[in-house]
């Protein structure tokens, strides 16, 4: 009877193993963002250890995110930003040729597209290593020159989400419009959020300034930067963010050490 009943279970198992693989990934992010607020005694948030993310400005929007498992992760890679060995993932969004690559190397094992096939969106829910990645589409102007008839690629283009040893990492990709409200539902909570300031090819400084803002991450990484005026920015951005100027291209962080404050954090060292 036992032998039968054991059978029995394996058999369920067996069912229940590809239903649960298809299931969506967990997002912690997600989960803090519609959860009460964690009330954290302040010795023992003092006392506390946590893992720290490494992230380092490459250049353009490409910046490097390494785990505390070892995990290297590229953004917008299109190759030409390069720091250190090659990243184990990268993540892409096709507006212009350096912030993708149809051709990357093949010693790169995980490379995830921002923009889908056949007209259909990207749907990005991975868990690789100690990160768990995820993505939120938005759409992108068109190239000069392209004739498909309207103005906008719809889902061309993705917001990344990167949850590693407790963070809440955004990269707002090449972002050309404003968020509405079922955009930031999807986004949930962000620690450290990277963003396009040209205010031109992206979207204005204004909008994005806007976005920044409603966000509210504890650390903003800008990107995109070209010659604009970093006072623009900050201007835009209001009084509450403080400034943290280096002249080093990588910095660490945990999550007991994010700032009390938000904070625009500009990385000169590239």
């Amino acid at each position: 009877m036992s032998r039968l009943l054991l059978a029995a279970l394996a058999f369920l198992g067996w069912l229940l193993t590809p239903a649960l693989a298809q299931q969506p990934q967990r997002s912690e992010c997600l989960a803090m963002a519609n959860a009460a607020p964690r009330v954290m005694p302040a010795a023992f948030r003092q006392a506390a250890t946590s893992a720290e993310v490494e992230i380092t400005y490459a250049g353009h929007s490409t910046y490097f995110i390494d785990t505390p498992g070892g995990l290297r992760i590229a953004t917008d890679y299109s190759g030409a930003y390069q720091v250190g060995r090659l990243p184990d993932v990268v993540t892409m969004n096709r507006a212009h040729s350096t912030h993708y690559s149809l051709y990357p190397d093949k010693r790169i094992p995980h490379v995830l597209h921002g923009w889908g096939e056949d007209g259909k969106p990207a749907i990005v829910s991975e868990r690789i290593s100690d990160a768990f990645i995820r993505n939120v589409t938005t759409d992108i102007r068109r190239y000069f020159g392209d004739d498909a008839g309207t103005d906008m690629i719809r889902d061309g283009n993705s917001i990344f989400i990167f949850e590693v040893a407790g963070l809440c990492i955004g990269h707002l990709g090449h972002l050309h419009h404003k968020l509405d409200d079922s955009h930031f539902a999807q986004i949930g909570r962000l620690d450290i959020v990277m963003v396009p300031i040209d205010g031109t090819y992206t979207m204005s400084l204004d909008g994005i300034s806007e976005i920044t803002r409603r966000l509210r991450a504890s650390v903003v990484l800008p990107m995109h930067r070209f010659a604009t005026p970093l006072d623009d920015f900050m201007r835009r951005i209001g009084q509450q963010f403080e400034i943290d100027r280096r002249l080093e291209r990588s910095f660490r962080m945990s999550r007991d050490a994010l700032p009390p404050k938000p904070t625009v954090i500009i990385l000169d060292g590239v």
